[in-house]
């Protein structure tokens, strides 16, 4: 593995798990009155483009990172339409 992919990786990582204290906060506290609506949504759409983008170019880090920050955030948006 090239240092290139290696940083994709790392970055990917990074801003993955930057999400894990939101979606297990709004788990925990059975809220989610603090998160935008409009930013989640804004935010998952600018997520799945980047996916697709991944998928094309075939660059596994832009594809699992996108793709597990997705599904993250859909639980984050599952919490907030429950917890309304």
């Amino acid at each position: 593995m090239d240092f290139i992919t290696l940083l994709g990786f790392a970055a990917g990582l990074l801003t993955t798990i930057a999400f894990l204290p939101q979606m297990f906060k709004t788990w925990k506290t059975k809220s989610a009155k603090d998160v935008s609506f409009v930013m989640l949504i804004t935010f998952m759409s600018g997520l799945f483009l980047w996916l697709i983008y991944g998928i094309i170019l075939g660059a596994l880090p832009i594809i699992l990172a996108n793709g597990i920050t997705l599904f993250l955030n859909f639980i984050i948006l599952w919490l907030k339409l429950k917890y309304k």
